[in-house]
């Protein structure tokens, strides 16, 4: 198939540009939503003697709370 004069051809990877406040704002309520449940999965897991799972639910919860501020701050 070739490509026509109405066809731009392959999509740019550029930056497409900064996201919005208000996108910017909910993604980052939803981080942190996630960031509360992983963080109650892990305390859950550590009272009741899951070492692992409350050390990785722990560090998951960190992770989300980083995306969340990455998410807000790259504007």
């Amino acid at each position: 198939m070739t490509a026509g004069p109405e066809d731009p051809g392959p999509r740019s990877l550029e930056d497409p540009g900064p996201r919005p406040l208000v996108e910017r704002i909910g993604l980052g309520a939803i981080a942190l939503v996630m960031a509360g449940l992983f963080g109650t999965l892990g305390a859950a897991a550590l009272v009741s003697g899951e070492m692992f799972v409350g050390v990785m639910a722990g560090i998951g919860a960190l992770m989300t709370v980083w995306a969340a501020a990455s998410t807000l701050r790259r504007g």
